[in-house]
């Protein structure tokens, strides 16, 4: 009977959180200053609950930009078990993207929380260069990228999808900055080379 009511407690606090979660990123992609009492109203919870499971407005933003980096991390294997190597990197990028574009607003809050906690990296840069690395190497393994292409390579070559505003022509520059880069990493490819001596 206890062990029914703890997985109960366990279920309800976990159902808590992702409610906190969803409704902070709401609120706060609309305004960074909007009163974590008005989070917790609108998730339905007492602010203790609230502070219970984010105990300051930084942890609050830093486990939301997580929370919604690993959800894009994990899409890369999922892509790969579904789709030849390159559309999976090339849809996987357009995933960013659009995650991208829909955090524009939370930028001033991830900005100030990241100053907060004494400058760390962005949380779960981790995890999207683990996805980067594991993309990068299953096309490699193929060969429809170019060999030798690093994380690092990577990711700085798609950094500008960061100032991409979510206005109407959004989606479409980021389609272009992604192509471009696609066609870079394609040029030089071990596939493409062997595909076009057996067409010549």
């Amino acid at each position: 009977m206890r062990a029914e009511r703890d997985a109960r407690l366990r279920s309800d606090a976990a159902a808590n959180r992702e409610r906190i979660l969803e409704v902070a990123l709401a609120e706060l992609t609309r305004s960074a200053e909007v009163p974590l009492s008005t989070i917790a109203k609108k998730a339905g919870v007492g602010q203790g609950t609230l502070y219970r499971h984010f105990p300051s407005r930084e942890a609050l933003v830093l486990e939301i930009y997580r929370h919604e980096m690993r959800q894009v991390a994990d899409t890369a294997a999922e892509l790969l078990r579904t789709r030849a190597p390159d559309q999976a990197l090339r849809e996987w990028m357009g995933h960013l993207a659009r995650f991208a574009m829909a955090k524009a607003g939370l930028a001033d809050a991830l900005h100030k929380a990241i100053s907060a906690s004494c400058g760390q990296e962005k949380p779960g840069h981790g995890q999207m260069t683990e996805a980067v690395a594991l993309l990068l190497r299953a096309n490699e393994e193929v060969g429809t990228i170019r060999p030798g292409v690093t994380t690092d390579d990577f990711l700085l070559a798609i950094a500008g999808l960061w100032q991409i505003g979510p206005g109407e022509n959004g989606q479409a520059r980021a389609r272009r900055l992604l192509d471009l880069v696609m066609d870079g990493l394609r040029t030089g490819a071990p596939g493409a080379e062997a595909a076009a001596d057996g067409a010549s």
